[in-house]
């Protein structure tokens, strides 16, 4: 049987048995497997590295997108940059009276993901209330005039064409995208393998806006422990919102989830202490 064999971070590697290979090509930008994991369900891979699997992604976009959203109460427009695999996009459409701008620079991934992983989408990209943009991330929040409440920067790792998702000129750019209150919101892997990644979106975050942190959480399929979220607004109370005004949110969104609860958004944000040493230590 065919190992895939991860070797992201140096010294730590997660291996799957590849069951039955579903799909394989090197495109333009990146270098796409997507195969079927008797654990995980169909696993898709870009560039040697798991991006996203059947049977865990509902942790991972769920807590992408209903801990924004309901932090902020009266989120009406955002923007997903990356996010071709369609998972965040099924939980915004959740939610009543939201538009969303999905921006990708792969059509492939979004085509390829659609076709053989479509539960992963669940066919929020025929939703109406979905406006599709094949571009580069970066340049679209260069040039947009446009506001959101929230941007969700679904990206890869930083390597690669990546890298650019963790500057800070385009947080900047990000910054200016943002409606009033507004709240970004990022993917910044694994604290315990990827301390400096982490570090290094915190600083320069940091210098942009008055409320920074992460939030964590667990999925299995990401090796190395919690995943960090990365958090960034002005408006200091959104992450203060009680655990009442989280829990009447819920309600009134009318959501269905499987891992997000309002007591899981709370704790979320605390943050091991470890984590906050890494935050505060020099690199």
């Amino acid at each position: 049987m065919e190992l895939f064999d991860e070797g992201l971070h140096s010294g730590v590697n997660l291996a799957l048995n590849v069951e039955k290979v579903i799909y394989r090509e090197k495109t333009d930008l990146q270098d796409l497997v997507i195969f079927e994991n008797n654990q995980f369900g169909r696993v898709m891979s870009l560039d040697g590295a798991v991006q996203t699997t059947e049977n865990d992604e509902f942790i991972y976009h769920e807590m992408f997108v209903h801990v924004p959203l309901l932090a902020h109460g009266k989120v009406r427009r955002v923007l997903v940059i990356g996010g071709g695999d369609g998972g965040a996009a099924r939980q915004l459409m959740k939610h009543k009276n939201v538009m969303v701008t999905l921006v990708d620079i792969d059509r492939t991934v979004i085509e390829l993901s659609k076709k053989y992983m479509p539960s992963i989408s669940g066919g929020a990209f025929d939703d109406p209330r979905l406006e599709l943009v094949i571009a580069d991330g970066c340049k679209f929040v260069k040039e947009s005039d446009a506001r959101w409440d929230v941007i969700i920067i679904d990206s890869t790792d930083p390597h690669g064409p990546g890298e650019v998702l963790y500057t800070e000129e385009f947080y900047r750019d990000c910054k200016s995208c943002l409606s009033e209150g507004g709240i970004i919101i990022t993917q910044n892997g694994v604290p315990f393998v990827q301390e400096s990644e982490l570090r290094e979106s915190y600083d320069r975050l940091g210098r942009l806006f008055k409320d920074v942190t992460f939030y964590l959480a667990a999925i299995p399929s990401y090796v190395g422990g919690v995943m960090a979220y990365g958090w960034a607004t002005d408006e200091t109370g959104h992450r203060r919102a009680d655990l009442a005004r989280l829990a009447q949110r819920y309600i009134d969104a009318e959501i269905e989830t499987d891992y997000y609860t309002p007591e899981v958004h709370q704790a979320a944000f605390a943050l091991p202490l470890h984590i906050q040493k890494m935050l505060t230590r020099e690199l």
